[in-house]
């Protein structure tokens, strides 16, 4: 029933009003989130710091190519470098220390056939991945009200 409701709740602020998520001025754009909002206070420490976030996200990409709704998009995928990609993404966006590197979301899934379905599994297994690791529901919606701005650039097919 959790799972229904943070889908529900991600998807009405993903698809719906990008309004109604707080942005915060002091917090500059950057390839991370073209969207930027300021993460929950603590959010970094209850991912568990930088290890936390690589645990997450090493358990999060094996789920995702394992996962027959979109492990298909990830066949060809380094996972290693997909982890830590995904590592110094989620820790700047938890508000530490790392700093991502990587293309912007546009960018980076301009190539890939990204359909809403595709980004709700993605969505889904993200909370799996959290759950396995003992992360508290408060906290998964904090991480992914940061996500959920990325939607547009992410889906580009429907």
């Amino acid at each position: 029933m959790k799972h229904l409701f943070t889908s529900a709740t991600l998807a009405l602020m993903a698809f719906g009003s990008s309004h109604a998520i707080a942005q915060s001025a002091s917090m500059a754009p950057s390839a991370a989130s073209a969207y930027p909002v300021a993460p929950a206070a603590g959010l970094y420490q209850a991912f568990g710091e930088q290890t936390g976030i690589r645990s997450l996200m090493d358990d999060f990409v094996v789920r995702i190519k394992a996962d027959p709704r979109i492990g298909e998009q990830f066949a060809d995928t380094n996972l290693e470098n997909l982890s830590r990609s995904l590592t110094d993404q989620l820790c700047q966006l938890a508000g530490g220390p790392c700093v991502y590197k990587g293309p912007d979301m546009k960018t980076a899934h301009a190539n890939m056939d990204v359909t809403k379905g595709h980004f709700n599994a993605l969505v889904e297994v993200l909370q799996q991945s959290m759950d396995a690791r003992g992360i508290p529901f408060t906290h998964q919606n904090q991480m992914l009200a940061l996500l959920a701005p990325m939607h547009r650039d992410v889906i580009n097919t429907r």
